[in-house]
């Protein structure tokens, strides 16, 4: 019930003093350790890094384009992510209005009925309200008005809580554009060994026509006598073990389809593309920049900066805990026994206001307990935070160092490829002319289509190298 009195209430000066002369507990330090790798002494500052370059640009395949444009509208684990970040918006919105004064509307209405032969009853039965009228037995009361509280802020804990509401928010947008540089690159990667894929089918179709057109002439050379049933029966086998890896990578293909399609969000379905551009891919020059541009353009390292920022706020907020507070309460509104009573003024105006200063006393040891683990989470985020900087230092040196060889190893075995095809036609001359065994000529084709799909498999490393890279150095998500 609202008082028509105005009034402050404090706590105990001796209580307040004593609480708030006591020392908070001692808190763990730790630096930071962000020390340049020695890797990147000698680098130069450009402008044009990988990473600066949109996907759009980065990536000219127009299908693998398309499946990626397609991915970032309707790939479910991302737009969870993007939830996520309406949910960390929200918490901004609660800590904001923390700091507002919180204002409430209400009415209210009862009966009382006392005994006559009591205290209250026999003082009302000879009281009037007004000179010869009663007060009514039994008594209603009907109430309307606007009541406020309000804590005071003094020692900045809710702006701090807002700030490290704020600050997650923030980190929270750096986590979506990670989550969007690596559904990128997953994507890439998964279409790249598509295209591998549909190239090692191509050869190994072919090889299964040389291979038969082989077995059709060891089948006449064996009614010529010139060759006995074994090698008859060894080239047969060398065509039915092609025939196998036909089905093995035709499988594969249906998995990296379905791969695609899963990260793209749509039901299983064929991906559109040219495999014929494979082979004449060519990775483009990488420009790495300097560690200030690899921190500047990685989400995942501005994400734990963001998170840092926001534990070491949060143990501010728990120091705070320690201190006093203030909240201040206030009412205005309309109070009669008789509704028709109830907007006369100034008779039936109530208003209070009152401020209560508290602070903990019993309760310290969960408060010091709290402060505690808001200083070991700023502590582990510091280790995130270095662990995701060495992790970023690594992924970058690694693809560059395997993007050069992976170079030499493509051209290596580009002229391994050459050689044993060379070898194939000459086995085979060799062979028709009863100069070299069949064996001769069935390793030969063996080894030569392993070589192919090494060269294959090497060009799809080469590929993925280059978009490992473009993910290491944090492009895709602008």
């Amino acid at each position: 019930m609202l008082k028509r009195t105005i009034y402050i209430c404090l706590g105990t000066a001796s209580l307040i003093l004593a609480v708030s002369s006591c020392k908070t507990p001692e808190l763990i330090q730790k630096d930071v350790n962000n020390v340049t790798p020695e890797s990147y002494n000698g680098s130069q500052d450009t402008t044009n890094t990988a990473a600066e370059v949109t996907w759009q640009e980065y990536f000219t395949d127009p299908n693998l384009k398309a499946l990626i444009d397609t991915a970032l509208s309707n790939n479910q684990e991302l737009n969870i992510t993007l939830q996520e970040i309406q949910i960390a918006q929200n918490e901004v919105r609660v800590r904001k209005g923390e700091i507002l004064p919180s204002v409430n509307i209400g009415a209210a209405a009862g009966v009382d009925k006392v005994g006559r032969y009591t205290s209250q009853g026999a003082n009302d039965a000879n009281t009037d309200i007004k000179p010869g009228k009663e007060i009514p037995d039994p008594l209603q009361d009907y109430m309307l008005g606007a009541f406020a509280t309000w804590e005071v802020d003094i020692w900045h804990k809710l702006r701090n809580a807002k700030k490290s509401a704020l600050t997650r928010y923030l980190a929270s947008v750096e986590g979506k554009n990670f989550m969007v540089t690596n559904l990128i690159s997953e994507i890439a990667n998964s279409y790249y060994e598509l295209l591998a894929l549909d190239n090692e089918l191509a050869i190994v179709k072919q090889n299964i026509e040389i291979q038969n057109n082989a077995f059709e002439i060891v089948k006449y050379q064996k009614d010529a006598a010139r060759v006995t049933e074994l090698a008859v029966r060894r080239f047969q086998a060398q065509v039915l073990n092609t025939k196998s890896l036909q089905y093995g990578i035709e499988q594969e293909i249906i998995e990296a389809e379905n791969r695609i399609n899963f990260l793209v969000g749509r039901f299983p379905q064929k991906v559109e593309r040219n495999s014929a551009v494979f082979a004449d891919l060519i990775p483009d020059t990488i420009h790495e920049g300097i560690p200030s541009q690899l921190l500047a353009n990685r989400p995942d390292i501005r994400q734990a900066e963001l998170e840092l920022a926001a534990s070491k706020i949060d143990i501010q907020v728990a120091k705070a805990d320690f201190y006093p507070s203030l909240e201040i309460s206030a009412g205005l509104g309309f109070n009669a026994f008789n509704p028709s009573y109830l907007f006369n003024t100034p008779q039936s105006l109530i208003y209070s206001l009152a401020g209560e200063l508290v602070a903990p006393l019993i309760n310290r040891n969960a408060i010091k307990a709290r402060y505690l683990t808001a200083n070991s989470k700023q502590i582990q985020a510091i280790y995130n935070y270095e662990q995701t900087i060495l992790n970023a230092y690594v992924e970058v040196a690694n693809q560059l160092s395997n993007i050069k060889n992976l170079e030499q190893t493509y051209d290596l075995k580009s002229q391994e490829v050459d050689a044993l095809n060379q070898s194939v036609d000459i086995s085979n001359e060799l062979f028709n002319s009863a100069r070299a065994d069949y064996m001769e000529v069935l390793l030969t084709q063996r080894d030569a289509l392993e070589s192919k799909f090494e060269l294959i498999e090497t060009k799809m490393k080469q590929m993925n190298a280059t978009v490992n890279i473009y993910q290491a150095l944090g492009g895709g998500w602008k």
